[in-house]
């Protein structure tokens, strides 16, 4: 994640996180991203089954019932193990998760255990009683994907009536005094509605948004050609920032995210060269604490089924599977040659990749995503195909 409220706004400086020791177990949520020891935040997809049909879904959920789902006492048991490795989030997601009936009993245990438990969801299924009944169980935070403004939602969410079904569910968690989000994942065919959503945080006064570059993983992926131009991801961020920038400036502190892509990072480090070199300072040793990437390292990923992901998009790659083995072992074991490749990238990085390879925000970035690079070039090691940086800005001057 790069905080751009945090960098471009100012909100946070170095000494914040320093005054925590940068202990993931000390930090406040909102300073998670800069913790020294990056114990992983573990996206549990806590059941496949969804109650729309999104056309991006990367789980390919649909409103079945497919089985082989971690029982409850496994689900217990996995998170014992999360609470004993010292993962500072457990967030549950899916498919739906609020379709599983047993979602209330699995997030108050993960609060018994004094995990951060948060949940992501479309917001369609939250009337006021699960709304209260979130609240009762010390949920720490709520974020809901929205794909745009009512007709490109729904159209994404393939249900009519699904954007107005999120915003009251969205109010319903407001209510209760929920911290709720936005999540939106940018590609082609919604970028245009990102303006309209800051007016909706603005208007709806939500607190915080996480806007997902897009995510391709495996051989031909029919999603790279959703992707914006590296041109438009340019433009995209200019847009983001500035919005940003007006939001704090009329008083309004919404906490705005990026995610996905760590080349957005040095995109604002270099912005503030030019418009605020102290403050420019400050966030380059937040980025170098930031550490990049952190895929198989500070994100990890649990199916349905018990298996263990790099990260919630490399499903097609299984470590292994907690009914088997502990989330703990699995994480930590480096006999994996991806699992070690991942905690270890850029000798591997600088030996088959390219502009990566000479970039001098390497140490900034952990080269980008690993699995985009797969998807496009057959070569987990190869160059983020995403990176929107030019050749003088990242110090490139050609093969060797």
């Amino acid at each position: 994640m790069i905080g751009i409220s945090k960098l471009y706004c100012g909100t946070v400086e170095p000494s914040d996180a320093l005054r925590y020791g940068r202990d993931s177990k000390k930090l406040p949520s909102h300073l998670l991203q800069f913790s020294i020891d990056k114990k992983p935040v573990v996206v549990w997809n806590v059941t496949r089954r969804c109650n729309l049909k999104c056309v991006h879904c990367y789980a390919h959920s649909k409103d079945i019932d497919y089985g082989n789902e971690l029982t409850t006492e496994e689900g217990k048991a996995l998170i014992d193990d999360l609470a004993e490795f010292g993962s500072p989030v457990i967030l549950f997601s899916g498919g739906e998760p609020l379709m599983r009936k047993d979602l209330l009993e699995l997030v108050a245990y993960a609060r018994s255990k004094g995990r951060r438990a948060v949940i992501s969801t479309n917001g369609t299924l939250i009337d006021k009683d699960i709304a209260k009944k979130l609240k009762d169980i010390g949920l720490s935070y709520v974020g809901i994907s929205l794909d745009g403004i009512r007709e490109t939602n729904d159209r994404f969410r393939g249900s009519v009536g699904a954007f107005n079904a999120a915003l009251e569910g969205l109010r319903n968690c407001k209510r209760e005094g929920i911290k709720v989000g936005l999540r939106f994942t940018i590609n082609k065919h919604n970028v245009q509605d990102i303006p309209d959503i800051f007016e909706l945080i603005e208007k709806e006064n939500i607190p915080r948004i996480c806007f997902y570059h897009l995510v391709y993983a495996g051989r031909g992926s029919d999603m790279i050609d959703e992707d914006l131009s590296l041109e438009e991801s340019r433009k995209v961020m200019d847009v983001i920032m500035e919005r940003t920038r007006q939001l704090h400036e009329k008083g309004l502190p919404v906490e705005v995210l990026t995610v996905d892509n760590h080349c957005d990072g040095p995109y604002i480090y270099l912005k503030l060269m030019q418009e605020n070199p102290k403050r420019a300072e400050e966030v380059y040793s937040l980025l170098q604490m930031n550490q990049g990437n952190s895929t198989g390292i500070g994100i990890g990923c649990v199916s349905w089924d018990g298996s263990v992901h790099p990260d919630q998009f490399w499903r097609h790659y299984t470590f292994g599977n907690v009914r088997e083995r502990k989330f703990s072992e699995i994480w930590v074991d480096t006999t994996d040659e991806l699992m070690a490749g991942l905690k270890n990238r850029k000798p591997l990085i600088k030996k088959h990749a390219d502009r990566c390879a000479r970039c001098k925000w390497l140490e900034i970035c952990n080269a980008n995503f690993r699995v985009r690079a797969e998807a496009v070039y057959e070569n987990v090691w190869a160059d983020d195909p995403a990176c929107y940086l030019t050749d003088e800005e990242i110090g490139y001057h050609g093969k060797n």
